[in-house]
């Protein structure tokens, strides 16, 4: 069995608000009956090297989502099968390997940075590159994806918030039942 790391207060500096843990999410429903927060041994370190440099810049990150049990990728694939913003499950997505996590900045005030769009803006707005968005709010998707990949992590160009270990699939896709993470009920 892969052990997985929860992750979150206290020993993570971050805030922990997982998106397919309400109802608010792109799919309109929630997904996670019990939504906890978990990433492979190997994201974690990579993630407490985020949290430390962003730290050093007075920010916090907030994660949106992290491991996500092969059953709920299921449940995103049936609501949205378009394999640019929805990874396929029968090849399995790196959150289902628990190697990606879903971030953006917090600053001291305890609200997000301004990126131009929210977490899950399955749009070309939620593109790294998106054309409509401010220069501050470029500037802030390019101090998280700073954060992230010199902590170690890799980007998906089409998702800002999206940050995963390189060669995702050298991780088994895990089940809620096999990671033993008791989120979907």
């Amino acid at each position: 069995m892969t052990t997985l790391i929860e992750i979150g207060p206290p020993r993570h500096d971050v805030v922990v608000d997982l998106a397919y843990g309400r109802d608010d999410n792109f799919t309109g429903r929630r997904i996670y009956a019990r939504p906890r927060c978990f990433l492979h041994a190997d994201a974690a370190a990579c993630l407490e090297r985020a949290v430390a440099y962003a730290g050093e810049q007075g920010l916090r990150l907030r994660i949106a989502d992290a491991f996500r049990p092969s059953e709920a990728q299921w449940a995103l694939w049936r609501h949205t099968p378009d394999p640019a913003y929805v990874a396929d499950p029968r090849r399995g997505s790196p959150h289902s390997r628990g190697v990606a996590v879903d971030a953006t900045l917090v600053g001291g005030d305890g609200r997000d940075l301004d990126m131009g769009g929210p977490v899950d803006d399955l749009t070309e707005n939620g593109h790294h590159d998106a054309p409509g968005i401010g220069a501050a709010q470029r500037a802030n998707r390019l101090l998280l994806l700073g954060v992230m990949t010199a902590a170690g992590f890799d980007w998906y160009v089409r998702e800002w918030w999206h940050y995963q270990l390189f060669r995702p699939r050298r991780y088994p896709v895990l089940s809620d039942k096999a990671a033993g993470a008791g989120m979907m009920g």
